[in-house]
C-alpha cells in the first residue's frame, strides 16, 4: 500500500502490537514507579552514550503511561494534568532524560485532547495512540527562529483531493528518531503570515526525516534533540481546527511549563536526596561541625520553593482551564511564564547546593552521592527556551497590560 493510500483511507499503521489494558485501572503513581526502577538501571548509559532510553520508554508502554491523559472513552486514564506532573516528578528522579521525553509527549497529546476531540480524525488518532501506546514528538523550533514558536517558516501546503504536504527544517526534534507520530506547529497556508500557525499530527507513515544537526550536550543527552528535514503528507483534518496561537496560550505554555518544571523538581529532589544521605553520613561519622551541612538545607529550601510553585501553578490552571480568556490574559500568562523561570533557576540553585553538601563526593562521577548528571541536566533548564527570551516578552506584556489598564481605569 502506497503513503498516499494509507492516507486515503484514513488508516494508522500500529507501529507496536496492541497493549493489554489491564493494567490500565492501576494507580498512575504506582506504574510511574514501576517505569522508574527501570529508568534507574540504564540512567548512566543513557547519559554516557548519549543514547534514547529505549528501555524506560518500552516500560512506560507496557505500563500504559503514555495515553494517561488520553480520555477514558477513547483508551487512555483521562488523568488530570496533576497527576501527570506527579509522574513527570517520579521520573525525574530516576532518569532525566526518560522524564523530559515523557513530558513532552503529554504536552502534544494534551494539545491535541483539549483541541482536537470535535474532529473524528483525531479522535480515531487518540484510540489508536492508546491502543498502541505511540510515542508523540514535538517539532516547534525550526530554522534561523531558533526557539521563536509563535513563528513559522514553513507552510502547510494544499495537495488537492483533500490532501496537504509540508516541508520543514526543524532545527530540533526530541528523539525525533524514535517516536511515531510528530506533532507540528506550521504556518496555516503559503500566503499567511508567519505568525497565522497552525498545529497539524503526523503518524511515522506519513513522513520521513533526514538527518541534520547532532545531539552531543553537557546535560539531558538522551533526549537525542537532533535536527531534521520534515517531510510530511497527510489529510486536511490533520490539522487541529483551532488556530495555534489559542492553542499555544490555553494549552502548549502551561503544560509544558508545568510538566517540565517537575521533570526539574524530580531532578533536584535526587540530588537533594544525595545531599541528605552524604551529611546524615557526616553526622554519624563523628564530624562535629559538619561545615557543608548548611547547603543541604539551602538545596532542601530550593526544592521546596519549587514544588510549592509547581503546586500553586498547577491548582490555577485547574480552576481557569476552561476560561479560554483568562488563560490568554496577561496576569495567567506572565504567572505561568515566571514559573518556568523560577523553577528553572531554583532547579539549578539546589543542584549546586546539594553539590556543595557533598563536597568533593559529590562532585566525583564515582561516588554513590554523585551530583554530577543531575546539575548538568538541571543546565538545560535556564535554556529551554531561554530564560531572557521569556523575561523580555513578559515584561513587554506586562507594561502593555498595565498600560491598558490604566487607560481602560
Amino acid at each position: 500500500m502506497t503513503v498516499e493510500s494509507t492516507i486515503q483511507s484514513d488508516r494508522f499503521v500500529a507501529a507496536r502490537p496492541c497493549l493489554s489494558v489491564d493494567v490500565a485501572p492501576i494507580a498512575l503513581r504506582v506504574r510511574a514507579q514501576r517505569v522508574a526502577a527501570v529508568a534507574k538501571q540504564h540512567a548512566d548509559d543513557v547519559d554516557r552514550r548519549g543514547r534514547h532510553p529505549a528501555e524506560a520508554i518500552d516500560s512506560a508502554r507496557t505500563e500504559r503511561l503514555l495515553s494517561a491523559l488520553a480520555p477514558v472513552e477513547l483508551g487512555g486514564d483521562g488523568a488530570p494534568l496533576g497527576d501527570v506532573a506527579e509522574v513527570c516528578y517520579i521520573l525525574g528522579q530516576a532518569c532525566a532524560s526518560t522524564a523530559m521525553i515523557f513530558a513532552m509527549h503529554q504536552v502534544k497529546v494534551a494539545c491535541v485532547v483539549r483541541h482536537g476531540l470535535g474532529n473524528a480524525w483525531q479522535r480515531r488518532f487518540l484510540e489508536r495512540l492508546s491502543a498502541d501506546q505511540l510515542l508523540v514528538a514535538s517539532s516547534t523550533t525550526e530554522g534561523a527562529r531558533g526557539g521563536d514558536i509563535r513563528n513559522s517558516e514553513a507552510p502547510i501546503e494544499a495537495g488537492g483531493h483533500g490532501m496537504i504536504q509540508l516541508n520543514r527544517e526543524a532545527s530540533v526534534i526530541s528523539y525525533g528518531a524514535e517516536a511515531d507520530v510528530i506533532v507540528t506547529t506550521a504556518r496555516r497556508a503559503p500566503d499567511a503570515e508567519a505568525s497565522d500557525q497552525v498545529l497539524a499530527v503526523f503518524p511515522r507513515e506519513h513522513y520521513t526525516l533526514e538527518p541534520g544537526q547532532a545531539w552531543d550536550t553537557l546535560g539531558m543527552r538522551g533526549t537525542c534533540s537532533a535536527g531534521f528535514v520534515l517531510r510530511a503528507r497527510g489529510r486536511t483534518d490533520q490539522v487541529l481546527p483551532q488556530a495555534y496561537g489559542e492553542i499555544h496560550t490555553q494549552t502548549m505554555v502551561p503544560s509544558s511549563h508545568l510538566l517540565w518544571s517537575s521533570v526539574w523538581a524530580g531532578i533536584a529532589a535526587s540530588a537533594v536526596e544525595r545531599a541528605r544521605r552524604y551529611t546524615r553520613r557526616a553526622w554519624k561519622g563523628g564530624s562535629e561541625s559538619a561545615p557543608s551541612a548548611h547547603y543541604y538545607a539551602k538545596a532542601q529550601s530550593a526544592l521546596r520553593a519549587m514544588r510549592a510553585l509547581i503546586s500553586s501553578g498547577l491548582d490555577r490552571y485547574a480552576r481557569l482551564e476552561n476560561d479560554p480568556e483568562a488563560l490568554a490574559g496577561v496576569e495567567f500568562q506572565s504567572a505561568i511564564n515566571l514559573l518556568k523561570v523560577d523553577a528553572s533557576e531554583l532547579g539549578v540553585s539546589a543542584a549546586l547546593n546539594a553539590l556543595r553538601a557533598c563536597g568533593l563526593s559529590g562532585y566525583r562521577n564515582d561516588s554513590d552521592v554523585s551530583v554530577g548528571r543531575n546539575l548538568r541536566d538541571l543546565l538545560s533548564a535556564p535554556t529551554m527556551i531561554n530564560n531572557d527570551r521569556i523575561l523580555q516578552s513578559t515584561m513587554g506584556a506586562t507594561l502593555l497590560g498595565e498600560v491598558y489598564g490604566s487607560l481602560r481605569d
